[in-house]
């Protein structure tokens, strides 16, 4: 059964899972490539049917930045 929030099937493909080669890109920057998608699908969750997963997203992304900076 595909999990469209927590892995999305599109963002699987290959031997890297997406959010890994983006964090293995951008290093240091991770953090704020994080704090923005949050912020993005905070914002557009308003403005669309699918709110409820654009808010599921957002908090993706925020455990996302916890478990970042956790694991400092």
């Amino acid at each position: 059964m595909s999990d469209p929030i927590n892995k999305p099937p599109h963002y699987n493909k290959g031997k890297l899972e997406c959010i890994d080669y983006i964090k293995q890109q951008l290093g240091a920057n991770f953090p704020s490539y994080l704090e923005g998608n949050a912020i993005k699908y905070l914002h557009r969750h308003k403005y669309k049917d699918a709110n409820i997963q654009d808010l599921e997203k957002a908090i993706w992304y925020i455990n996302k930045l916890k478990e970042h900076y956790k694991n400092l």
